[in-house]
């Protein structure tokens, strides 16, 4: 696909979320794209340049959809790139990136602390499956990064802030490595997000966004994205992972998060305030044994952040209690406004306790291994998710 155009580019993010991709219905003059649920297209009159596995012309919607093409305007316009390609899901994305970029004897360096996807992907697939080498390496230690990467290793993948323990990575630093030594960065923008932090204005060549998560920021939709100046990968991504193994997003989802997204940047400013009150608030807690949040000054990335963050530092904080993981479960039970389910970026607070009993839990820094909480601001209001944490902590003695 050619270059995304984006006529809004002087103006700010929110000017970019309510208007990129928009246009009037041509046949109704509606002022909101429609939903467009159909398998097929109309074909041209002449078949004979038509190729079956491009997403250029709408042919099938395994192809793309047209709700897909005008979300794809959106992202790239949110993180100033030239593309974006939307898939079915946050780790359809991370899987078509990894798919299409790796070949076997590769050497991937890759979180110790990371999204359960992608420890899974690496760490019990692409070597078992494709014999692609795949190292953990704490991103957080420049150290210990330039340190694993090598020549001939392929591509070096980054979450920042971390899922789950919001650590930061410098991706300024950790593309300067990497490039140096020919490999490629991948960088997951999930808890950050278009808003805090751009990671392609650092040198990474590829981001990917859980659009499930903030960017759709209503819980109702699933859906991933990748971003990038590099059109010929793009596309290969698109031929690769999307036509031949179809990880293509559904039109009603890309449709919900389209709507989702024009709130994206009001309701990131609201919950990167919270967070920040919130995080303050437990770190004065007696019985919370720690606070990891960006925005706190304590925290040992703040600086780091302050630096690659520009607009706030996100709405998900981990903290840990001094409890067992019963009374940690019946503290997340015990809360009425705050909802205890999985996933973040909601516009309701979510709340997930971390088992002692995890797979990875000693990967993990190891305060984060007894009483540890990830917590995902939404929309309420501070006060009250305050007083509701409150009455949960005493409703187990805490």
């Amino acid at each position: 696909m050619a270059k995304k155009q984006n006529p809004y580019k002087e103006y700010g993010i929110a000017t970019q979320a309510v208007h990129t991709g928009t246009g009037y219905d041509e046949e109704t003059g509606a002022v909101r794209r429609p939903l467009h649920m159909a398998n097929s297209y109309k074909l041209p009159d002449d078949l004979s340049k038509v190729n079956y596995s491009s997403t250029d012309l709408l042919m099938y919607s395994r192809n793309g959809n047209p709700n897909q093409h005008w979300l794809e305007e959106k992202i790239a316009a949110l993180h100033d790139a030239d593309d974006a390609i939307v898939l079915a899901s946050g780790v359809a994305a991370l899987h078509a990136l990894f798919w299409t970029l790796l070949k076997s004897g590769d050497r991937v360096i890759y979180p110790k602390v990371s999204y359960m996807a992608v420890y899974r992907l690496f760490h019990e697939l692409f070597n078992k499956k494709f014999g692609v080498e795949t190292v953990m390496v704490d991103m957080t230690d420049i150290d210990a990064v330039k340190k694993a990467i090598t020549k001939g290793t392929r591509l070096v993948h980054i979450e920042t802030p971390d899922n789950p323990t919001n650590g930061v990575t410098d991706i300024e630093e950790v593309v300067k490595i990497a490039h140096e030594n020919g490999a490629l960065v991948s960088v997951d923008n999930t808890f950050a997000s278009p808003y805090n932090q751009k990671p392609l204005s650092y040198g990474a060549d590829f981001v990917v966004e859980s659009l499930t998560k903030f960017i759709n920021g209503h819980g109702d939709a699933q859906g991933g994205a990748i971003i990038s100046n590099d059109l010929e990968t793009m596309d290969r991504i698109r031929y690769e992972a999307q036509v031949n193994v179809g990880s293509v997003i559904s039109p009603f989802n890309a449709w919900q998060i389209f709507r989702g997204s024009v709130s994206f940047p009001l309701r990131m400013k609201r919950i990167n305030d919270s967070a920040l009150q919130i995080a303050t608030w437990l770190e004065q807690r007696e019985n919370v044994t720690f606070v990891s949040y960006p925005g706190l000054e304590s925290n040992k990335g703040h600086n780091l952040a302050k630096r690659q963050m520009k607009n706030g530092f996100g709405g998900v904080i981990s903290f840990g209690v001094r409890a067992d993981d019963k009374a940690v479960e019946r503290l997340c039970a015990n809360l009425k406004v705050v909802t205890f389910a999985v996933s973040l970026g909601h516009d309701e607070s979510l709340i997930f306790p971390q088992p002692s009993y995890d797979e990875r839990i000693n990967l993990y820094p190891e305060k984060f291994r007894n009483g540890f909480i990830r917590f995902s601001v939404g929309l309420e209001e501070p006060e009250d998710i305050i007083a509701d944490l409150d009455q949960a902590f005493r409703s187990i003695g805490l």
